[in-house]
């Protein structure tokens, strides 16, 4: 049912002694409805509205459904538009949020007075420009609601000029050169594309503006600046393509589904372990007996305690507007994952962001720690952010969908290609998009994909491109086909493909996964880099294509020829096997496809001449931005070992040292006892453990020793790409060395003297 004056679906629903009626509550991205089976549908705004839906199921039994009571409360969403602004103005704004349009400089002040006002009725007294810098989190800086009038009365204020640019202190944020410490001054500019939100807080409320941050020559300080540019790359170069296909639609917007996996552990538990309190990760521990190895974690049961936080967590989230709809058990034990339905890429972004910041507030709140590192213990799987990617055009087709009509799969066939495109020519960039020192442990290990970047499609679809690339009919299926209608195209399968845990770029029916995300990043850069390259790529096969259409009046025939030309340019890139295996590691090789195993090396692609050469064509980055992105992220992986090295020391040194000592005295005590009162032919055997124990002793001490040196010696290199290659090799090496001896003392000292909680403790203690 469609409400012709906003332009909204509505979904019929049936309460208790109703026949007819419908529930709505406002979303940052469109109307949350109930159906007569207590299913909550989401229809999205604008031309995202039609683009996705999904569903999040409620149970009835609860009196006031929990989400639709709550869901969007806290958003400035269309719903809080519509009843806070004019209608003249509501209208101007949509088409900024849902076309893309210039937003109006003389509607700004009716919208800052209706967003202060609706604020203001859920409590809040101040106001902060939320933005995303480039230390990894989010920024922002509070400002009241207050003013003062001509005669000294204070009052109330929030100004147009307020919600357009903030102008928060630059100096102290991460800007790889772009700015000198005495140089303060940045602005922040309100993104309306993404909803304004509001920050409960203990004695009020905040309103938060989403915003881009950029320095004050306009250079960008942020990651969700270049991700909005490159959408809008992307957007035209699709359009493009379209037309060429014989379709018109205004525009074309990636779509992300990003989920979240993460670890909890008990917070007393966390507190005595200094290294997941600064680092993250667990930087010693040894193996406990039980880890992954019985697969009886996944999927399982979720410990009521456990269970309690996701549900206060989620209910925290749906107050944000935050679509989260699944919940389960990960692979290791005490590891989970929160997954949202689909959204346009920008929004979330930001909503994943809320999403790591809220899990951590809620976890604290019930005694718990939440670790979002990508490898926070040893030996077992680590974490990871599989990012669901689509392409989704204004009237809600996703491009990556298989249709019922010959043209339609045409379509498919070419935006599917143009992807295997982007990855082929830009498979480095994409690893270095995703380098970090936790995702470096992470990737290649436990189920985690490879620092190799290839695409899995599967069986059927692998097929059919190698039959139309041949020209030759497809095979006779027995799963269900879609007849393309013309001649020479073969018969395509709709989710005809099993899954592959072990790719890192996968096709999964309707979307592509890109699984080699790390769980603490920000998507946007991943995103950015993804946008970017798809815009290549299909801008390269419409120069062909236009090319080739005026040499003929065949557009089928085109079309096959441009297909069948890319899917042979880019079949390097299609792998179907063990991502792990050894083989792969030598036909990847012979195949010319990179491996970066490490952050230093994948970031040098930052300043490639290639790499710049394409920011630059679309506007995203300039040589300055990717200059000092590459500074920053070969910093911030520098700073991060060289405080996990201190840390290893620290703990040696400060905890371990002394508890290794008092046990090799009481066991030196007892033995000297032992011998005073029996010459027993045991004292040899207990001198040999001794012996060995003492042993270790001595070699942990000198370990720790050359650590120490190492660390100082690295520090003191001046030139940061030397310091970035022996910190990934020298530093961690030396650092795993000295873990290998602790975690050897640690299985060989009393539990009850060994300072620090075990691996079994951590894993196993609810």
């Amino acid at each position: 049912m469609l409400d012709k004056e906003s332009g909204v679906r509505y979904v019929k629903t049936f309460p208790a002694g109703k026949k007819s009626a419908r529930h709505r509550i406002p979303s940052p991205f469109g109307e949350v409805f109930a159906d007569r089976f207590g299913t909550c549908l989401l229809s999205f705004l604008g031309p995202t509205s039609r683009r996705c839906t999904g569903a999040i199921v409620m149970d009835k039994r609860h009196p006031s459904g929990t989400i639709l009571d709550i869901f969007g409360k806290n958003t400035f969403n269309r719903g809080a538009m519509r009843e806070k602004l004019p209608k003249t103005v509501f209208e101007s704004l949509l088409g900024t949020i849902e076309r893309g349009e210039p937003i109006d400089p003389d509607i700004v002040p009716a919208v800052a007075h209706g967003m202060k006002e609706w604020a203001m009725e859920r409590g809040a007294t101040h106001y902060c420009h939320w933005f995303q810098p480039m230390t990894g989190s989010t920024a922002e800086k509070h400002d009241a609601f207050l003013a003062f009038d001509s005669e000294q009365n204070p009052m109330e204020r929030f100004s147009g000029s307020q919600l357009i640019q903030g102008e928060p202190d630059a100096s102290s944020f991460p800007s790889g050169g772009m700015r000198t410490t005495f140089e303060a001054r940045g602005y922040t500019a309100w993104d309306p594309s993404s909803p304004a939100f509001i920050m409960e807080g203990p004695h009020g409320a905040t309103l938060c503006i989403p915003s881009i941050f950029l320095s004050y020559h306009g250079g960008p300080l942020d990651k969700k600046t270049p991700l909005l540019r490159s959408v809008e790359a992307l957007s035209k170069a699709a359009v493009r393509m379209l037309r060429l296909l014989g379709r018109e639609t205004s525009r074309v917007v990636p779509q992300a589904g990003c989920e979240q996996e993460y670890f909890l552990v008990d917070g007393k538990l966390y507190e005595r372990r200094p290294d997941l309190m600064v680092a993250g990760r667990t930087l010693l521990g040894a193996a406990p007996p039980k880890g992954q190895q019985m697969e009886d974690h996944y999927f399982g049961s979720i410990p009521p305690r456990i269970l309690h936080f996701m549900q206060d967590a989620e209910r925290e989230l749906y107050k944000l507007g935050v679509p989260a709809k699944t919940r389960h058990n990960e692979v290791a034990p005490h590891q989970f994952e929160l997954a949202p339905i689909y959204e346009d890429v920008n929004l979330a972004a930001d909503h994943n962001q809320l999403v790591m910041e809220f899990l951590k507030k809620v976890a604290a709140r019930h005694g718990l720690a939440l670790l979002l590192h990508e490898k926070p213990f040893a030996g077992i799987n680590g974490s990871g952010k599989h990012n669901n990617w689509s392409l989704t055009d204004a009237e809600g087709n996703n491009l990556f969908e298989p249709g019922s009509t010959p043209h339609e799969n045409l379509q498919f066939l070419i935006f599917l290609v143009a992807a295997l495109k982007a990855v082929s020519k830009r498979a480095a960039l994409l690893r270095c998009s995703i380098a970090s020192a936790g995702n470096d442990l992470r990737l290649g290990a436990n189920e985690a994909p490879p620092a190799i970047i290839s695409v899995f499609l599967g069986e059927q679809l692998s097929a059919i491109l190698d039959h139309l690339e041949s020209g030759q009919p497809n095979g006779e299926t027995a799963r269900e086909s879609i007849d393309l209608g013309i001649s020479k195209i073969p018969l395509i399968s709709r989710d005809n493909t099993d899954r592959n845990r072990t790719s890192p770029f996968a096709f999964t029916g309707n979307k592509f996964e890109f699984r080699a995300v790390p769980s603490s990043m920000s998507i946007s850069i991943p995103h950015t880099v993804l946008a970017t390259a798809m815009a290549e790529a299909l801008d390269e096969m419409s120069g062909k294509l236009e090319k080739a259409l005026e040499n003929t009046e065949n557009r089928d025939h085109a079309i096959l020829s441009l297909l069948r030309a890319e899917i042979a340019a880019t079949r390097k890139i299609r792998f179907e096997g063990d991502n792990y295996s050894d083989q792969w590691l030598q036909e990847a090789e012979r195949r010319g496809l990179p491996n970066l195993p490490d952050t230093p090396r994948a970031m040098k692609l930052w300043i490639d001449g290639s790499t710049k050469e394409l920011f630059q064509r679309y506007g995203v980055f300039d040589e300055t931005d990717l200059h000092s992105r590459y500074q920053i992220k070969l910093e911030q992986y520098v700073k991060q070992i060289e405080i996990e090295a201190a840390l290893v020391v620290d703990l040696v040194e400060q905890d371990i040292l002394g508890a290794c000592f008092e046990q090799q005295s009481r066991t030196a005590q007892s033995i000297a006892h032992l011998a005073v009162v029996t010459e027993s032919p045991h004292l040899a055997v207990q001198k040999e453990y001794l012996d060995r124990y003492s042993r270790l002793l001595s070699d942990l001490i000198t370990k720790v020793g050359h650590l120490k040196r190492l660390r100082d010696e690295i520090r003191e290199e001046p030139d940061l790409e030397k310091k970035g290659s022996r910190t990934s090799t020298d530093l961690l090496g030396a650092m795993e060395e000295v873990r290998k001896t602790a975690d050897a003392l640690e299985l060989q000292t009393d539990s009850k003297r060994w300072p620090l909680p075990s691996y079994l403790e951590l894993l196993f203690q609810h």
